[in-house]
This record gives C-alpha cells, sequence and structure tokens, in this order.
C-alpha cells in the first residue's frame, strides 16, 4: 500500500489542507503510518495525539491515531486541547517526546491540519517532505501499537499556574492584586476549556469571551493579529474599566493583548515587556526575534544588558534557534512567544499570558504604562503580494543581487532586510504562499514614504507592482 498526499498540504512548517478537497481521513491514517514509522526507526514507540475545536478534527484524530497503531507506535490521546497542551504532553509525560496536534490553527473553519513533535523538538522542512515520501512509497514500517486517553488539561493548568510562582512574598502561592482586572477571549478555539479552568484560580476581576469550543467560530476569527478580530475584547476592556485584555489563536499558541486604552501591543512590542521581567532576573540572557520585528526592539534588549539574535520567521525556526544558542527567550510579531527561563520553550500563548501578568506585577507597572514607556516608531503593517510560486524566491534573488552590487547594508537570513539612514524595509517570500511579504519601519512619515518608494524601485526591476 501507499499513498499520494497533495501537493499544497505538505508545508514548510505543518500539514494543512481544504478538508473535503485536498485533505481528508485517507491523508491522516497515511500521516499516522509515516510519523508512526519515523518514530519507530528513531528507537522510540509511544506518541501523543491532541485536536482542537474544528469539525473535521474528531474524524481527523480517529485516522490518524489508527495509522499510528498500524505503524507499531502505542497512542496517548489527549483529546480536545490547545496545541501548546500538546507540547506540555510531549515533554512531561512518561516515555513521549513525539505528538501531533490536529488544527487548522487561525485559517478557515473549513480548514485543517497537523503540527508536529519529533523527539522533543519542532518538525518541519525536509523532515515533513520525507513523510510525503514514504507514503509514496508505502515504506512504512508494520504493527499493532494500542490508544490510551490521558486526562492532562489539569496538570497543564498547574503548569500555567507555576508561571506566577515567586512574585509575591509568599513565593511559592499563586498570587497577585485582587483588584486587577483581565478580559480573556479566545474566540471560540481550543483555548477556551483551559482559560475557563485558569481563571478559576485565580483572584481578581476576569471577564471571559467567546470560551465556548465552537469550530464554526460564531463570536469572531480566531486570529488576534487582525485588528478587526480584538473588537469584541477592546469593548470588554472599556465597558469594564479593565487592565488589559488578551486574546488568542485557534489553537492557542499566538496571543494578542490590547492595554486599558484599546490598544493593540505588536508582537516585537510584547516581546519588549518579558524582555525586561526576563533580563531583570537572567542578566545577559539571549532574545531572538524575527526579521520583522522592529529595530526598536533590538535596541531595547542591548540597553538591558541582553543579547538580541534576529533570526528567521516561523515558529519552527524560532524554536530551533533558541535550542540551539541557548536563549531564554524569543517571540514573532504574529504573537508567538517562547519563554525557556522557567518553562520548556515552545510557543504556547496561555502561558505566556499568564507571564504577562508575572511580569507587571515584579516590573511595578500596568501594561498601559509599559506601552506608553515605548518609542514611538512609525512602520507599515505586513504588506502582502501575491507572485506566482516559481517567481517568488527567484526575485528575492534578484533584489539581493542588485543591492549586494549597490553595496546596501542588508540582513539575508531570510529575504532581504535594508537599513538607511532612514529607517529599514523588508521583503521576503512567504514559506506557506505564493506570496511575497514586505515591511518597512522610520521615525517619521516622510522617510517611510522614502523606504516604500527604495522597496517599490526594487520590486518593479523584478517585473512586480506592490
Amino acid at each position: 500500500m501507499s499513498h499520494q498526499f497533495h501537493p499544497s498540504i505538505l508545508r514548510e512548517y505543518d500539514i494543512r489542507g481544504t478538508i473535503g478537497k485536498t485533505l481528508g481521513a485517507d491523508d491522516a491514517h497515511a500521516l499516522g503510518r509515516s510519523f508512526g514509522t519515523r518514530v519507530q526507526r528513531d528507537g522510540r514507540r509511544t506518541v501523543a495525539v491532541g485536536y482542537d475545536g474544528r469539525l473535521s478534527s474528531p474524524m481527523l484524530e480517529e485516522a490518524l491515531v489508527a495509522g499510528l497503531c498500524a505503524s507499531g507506535v502505542n497512542v496517548r490521546r489527549i483529546g480536545l486541547g490547545p496545541t501548546p497542551m500538546l507540547y506540555y504532553a510531549a515533554a512531561s509525560l512518561p516515555e513521549v517526546q513525539d505528538g501531533i496536534q490536529i488544527t487548522g490553527s487561525h485559517n478557515p473553519p473549513d480548514q485543517n491540519g497537523f503540527k508536529v513533535v519529533f523527539r522533543g523538538g519542532p518538525f518541519f522542512g525536509p523532515d515533513i517532505l520525507d513523510l510525503g515520501r514514504l507514503a509514496a512509497q508505502g515504506d512504512w514500517a508494520q504493527g499493532d501499537g494500542t490508544a490510551e486517553s490521558v486526562n492532562i488539561m489539569d496538570a497543564y493548568v498547574e503548569r500555567l499556574l507555576a508561571g506566577l510562582e515567586g512574585i509575591a512574598p509568599d513565593a511559592g502561592k499563586h498570587l497577585f492584586p485582587e483588584s486587577l482586572a483581565i478580559a480573556w477571549d479566545t474566540g471560540n478555539g481550543a483555548a477556551g476549556p483551559v482559560v475557563e479552568r485558569l481563571v478559576a484560580r485565580l483572584p481578581g476581576r476576569h471577564v471571559l469571551l467567546h470560551t465556548h469550543v465552537d469550530g464554526l467560530f460564531p463570536g469572531h476569527h480566531p486570529d488576534p493579529s487582525v485588528e478587526a478580530n480584538l473588537a469584541d475584547l477592546r469593548q470588554a476592556v472599556a465597558r469594564g474599566r479593565l487592565d488589559f485584555g488578551l486574546a488568542f489563536d485557534g489553537d492557542g499558541d499566538r496571543l494578542g493583548v490590547v492595554d486599558s486604552l484599546g490598544r493593540a501591543l505588536a508582537g516585537d512590542q510584547l516581546l519588549m515587556v518579558f524582555a525586561e521581567d526576563v533580563l531583570k532576573r537572567q542578566a545577559g540572557a539571549t532574545v531572538i526575534a524575527d526579521i520583522k520585528a522592529s529595530g526598536a526592539l533590538f535596541d531595547r534588549v542591548r540597553a538591558l544588558g541582553g543579547q538580541p539574535l534576529m533570526w528567521k520567521t516561523g515558529h519552527s525556526h524560532i524554536k530551533s534557534k533558541m535550542k540551539e544558542t541557548g536563549a531564554l527567550l524569543g517571540g514573532e510579531m504574529t504573537g508567538h512567544v517562547f519563554l525557556a527561563d522557567d518553562y520548556y520553550g515552545f510557543d504556547d500563548a496561555l502561558y505566556a499570558a499568564v507571564r504577562l501578568i508575572a511580569a507587571t506585577i515584579r516590573l511595578g507597572r500596568t501594561v498601559t504604562e509599559l506601552r506608553d514607556a515605548m518609542p514611538a516608531m512609525v512602520n507599515t503593517p505586513e504588506l502582502r503580494f501575491p507572485v506566482d510560486e516559481t517567481r517568488k524566491f527567484a526575485v528575492i534573488d534578484e533584489v539581493r543581487a542588485r543591492l549586494a552590487a549597490q553595496g546596501a547594508e542588508m540582513i539575508s537570513i531570510d529575504g532581504v532586510r535594508v537599513t538607511t539612514p532612514r529607517g529599514w524595509w523588508l521583503l521576503r517570500a512567504s514559506n506557506t504562499e505564493a506570496m511575497l511579504t514586505a515591511r518597512a519601519e522610520s521615525e517619521n512619515e516622510a522617510d517611510l514614504a522614502a523606504l516604500l518608494a527604495a522597496l517599490d524601485a526594487q520590486l518593479a526591476a523584478s517585473g512586480i507592482r506592490r
């Protein structure tokens, strides 16, 4: 037997497709066979499996588990929950270093997919393509594994609460001011049940929004990086005169934050807060941010005595670089936050939310005050424009070559990021879509316009119009 995956579903960081069109139960079963084979041949026998709240997730979970068992792997089924709970299972359950989460993350309801943990770390790029090779060749291990349901949610909530330990004289107790007031919006995604249990253990005043899991996302789409999806959270914060609001994506690995004035903190601004808290206790630590992040973040990390490191965009890239360098903190503009000082280093928006609470207490300032202290930069949102899949990387190569010939100051670890006296601009190819993405930042509108003109000139030279 063998199986051919639709070529569009094997992506750089995950496996993703549209249910009934490019992704179905046969694909999930074949994925189980291929991944179980990889685990077996690497000398292990146990895989954790979890799933999000999408309507198709239970069907895919059944097929995936069957495929894993057919390859001789034993499965620990942790049930419905956020992706970080699956990461926690792979890090904490006996004999488990590998796992698969069935999740469509922040994508539309008719899409779904898989995020994979292998040997306790990220599994992406060539490894994902190798699963397709094993399936196409039918090169699968044979066996008769078992499946067992495991309730891990309560243990996971306890681990989240540990992020508040030591913030008061009574070290070890989960204490913060009774007056603290927070809104939590899980967007009908998989983080809802965990947030409900977590908040029940916390003092203070809490407003919960859209915590009922519903794969049709009736409240709003669960993507906190889109301003429109923060409207309910902003309204709740304003109506209740709350200190701040927290928003989560569909599988709970990305965090959005609004302050008491309703201002959204971008991913790099959120990382500034965490950097100040971590570096206050771990002097000289390395902090990693993706290439899209503001120059103000890297300057701030240096000013705090830390070691800033710019790296490739993508949660798998950041996690891998953190392991390689021993960095204690990492983050992306999209809201992925990676804490490794007192945690595991994977992207967990729920743990990041708890640590944000702890940071405000340790630093003695509100989220609004921390936001007020940040430098005012003028920047674009992420600019996205379609380009033929066969051209996207070629365009980046052409731009890079022209800039090198001009002697431009640039970083080319992921696309090209060009630094000038006016500020910087970035152009990179999306790893998951037929898109080029761009961003620019300066200190004033006139300089920003000049940066965008330089970007447009490079695109035009390659036959692309923004």
